[in-house]
């Protein structure tokens, strides 16, 4: 059995992985979409994921598997357009863009096993199915701060959203990838 923060690291591999094909294949086209873009892109994502959950058919040859790859890549994405704000052209190189996603993920990393400690891994004895709806909770509460411009009176911002998104996504990877095991700490 493999601890938390082993089991996470696999599913930062395996997205990675895939960030860094669709950069060699398309390059960082994505700097030109401005956050809400990306929130939006993340919406489909996980309304898709509960649309199969619902159904439990797929006419498209992806799985949710796929799309939990899909919100974990565009929330890192929606972090680096915070932080560097949209393009109007393509303005960063491959390598760059590696950088700046191995940060982010990093920090979910860490966001991750200080609430995990606190929370005592609780999120083990969740359903995927909940994941998916906490996504898309973030999501309507990140579309909301987006349409106040960004205010917020008393709740975190648009980038604490995007970190818990990672971080619930990894978590249904986690038991996609290796099952409801419980690892040791």
């Amino acid at each position: 059995m493999q601890n938390t923060a082993q089991q996470y690291d696999t599913i930062i591999h395996i997205c990675r992985d895939i960030f860094q094909k669709k950069t060699k294949d398309y390059g960082t086209a994505w700097r030109i979409l401005r956050p809400t873009s990306l929130t939006d892109q993340i919406f489909i994502k996980a309304n898709r994921i509960r649309s199969l959950e619902i159904k439990k058919i797929s006419k498209v040859n992806e799985g949710i598997r796929d799309e939990f790859i899909g919100i974990i890549n565009y929330s890192i994405m929606g972090m680096i357009q915070l932080e560097k704000g949209h393009a109007e052209a393509i303005d960063m190189d491959a390598a760059q863009a590696l950088e700046l996603y191995d940060a982010y993920f990093d920090t979910a990393k860490k966001l991750m096993l200080k609430k995990n400690h606190d929370y005592d891994e609780a999120w083990r004895s969740m359903r995927i199915s909940s994941y998916t709806d906490m996504i898309l909770q973030k999501l309507h509460r990140t579309k909301q701060i987006e349409d106040n411009q960004g205010a917020t009176l008393i709740s975190e911002g648009i980038d604490a959203n995007y970190l818990d998104m990672i971080n619930y996504a990894v978590f249904a990877m986690i038991k996609l990838e290796f099952g409801d095991e419980s690892p040791t700490h």
